[in-house]
C-alpha cells in the first residue's frame, strides 16, 4: 500500500527477511520505525491492554509507591486501583443523611495522579503514584498485522510511505512526497482518534450521593 501511494508497481512478500529488491530493503528498513513510532502518537484500541503492576523500591520521597514498567509497554494511560471497573468507579454503597434524611449513592473513583521517570539507583523507569495495588492502563506494539483495525491500516500505510518517498524517488521531489504523506498521515489520525475512541463506553457516576440520588 505504501509502495502503491508512491506511484511504485512494485509488490514485496517478504520484508523479514527482504526479498531482495530495493523496495523490500527499504520497507524492510522503515516499516518497524514506521508501526511503532505510529503506536506512540495514539492510542489504538486493539493495542491498549490492561495489567496489575509489580511493586519495586521506592526512591522517591514525594510518592508513595513506585512500580515496574511493563517491558512491552509505548505509552501509559491511566493508573487505576486494581478493582475499578473502568476508568471512573469503584461501585460501592455509602450511605448519607443529610437533614435527616438518609441517601445511598455510589461512590466514585478517578484515575490517580502518576509519573513516569527513570529512577537512576534502579537504572530503570518506574511509574510513581499513590496507588496501592495499581493498574496500569497502557498501550503497547501490537506485532500481528490481522489485529490492525482498518483506519490503523491505512494511516500506516501513508506513514510508511513518508518514509520510502525520500529513498524511492530521491531528491527534492521525494521530500515534497514525504510532506504529502506526512500530512495525510495527520489528517489520518484526526479521523482515527475519535472513530477508535467511540469503540467502548464508560461510566462517569456523580461523586455526591445526594446528587445520585434525586
Amino acid at each position: 500500500m505504501a509502495l502503491a501511494l508512491l506511484g511504485d508497481s512494485a509488490t514485496v512478500t517478504s520484508i523479514n527477511p527482504p526479498e531482495g529488491s530495493a523496495q523490500a530493503s527499504h520497507c524492510s528498513r522503515f516499516y518497524p520505525m514506521a508501526r511503532d513510532a505510529l503506536f506512540e502518537m495514539s492510542s489504538w484500541g486493539f493495542s491498549t491492554v490492561r495489567a496489575n503492576l509489580s511493586q519495586v523500591t521506592n526512591n522517591f520521597t514525594m510518592w508513595t509507591y513506585a512500580y515496574q514498567v511493563p517491558s512491552n509497554m509505548v505509552n501509559s494511560l491511566a493508573v487505576l486501583d486494581s478493582a475499578a471497573g473502568d476508568d471512573y468507579a469503584v461501585p460501592y454503597l455509602q450511605s448519607y443523611t443529610p437533614f435527616g434524611v438518609q441517601l445511598s449513592g455510589r461512590s466514585v473513583y478517578e484515575p490517580q495522579p502518576y509519573a513516569v521517570e527513570f529512577d537512576p539507583d534502579l537504572g530503570v523507569e518506574v511509574i510513581l503514584t499513590n496507588q496501592e495495588n495499581a493498574c496500569l492502563r497502557y498501550t503497547q506494539v501490537v506485532t500481528d498485522t490481522t489485529l490492525f483495525s482498518p483506519t490503523f491500516v491505512t494511516t500506516l500505510a501513508y506513514f510508511l510511505a513518508s518514509f520510502l518517498a525520500g529513498p524511492i524517488i530521491k531528491g527534492d521531489a521525494g521530500m515534497t512526497v514525504s510532506s504529502a504523506m506526512m500530512k495525510k498521515t495527520m489528517e489520518m489520525l484526526a479521523v482515527s482518534r475519535p472513530s477508535d475512541a467511540n469503540q467502548g463506553m464508560t461510566r462517569v457516576s456523580q461523586s455526591v450521593p445526594w446528587m445520585v440520588s434525586r
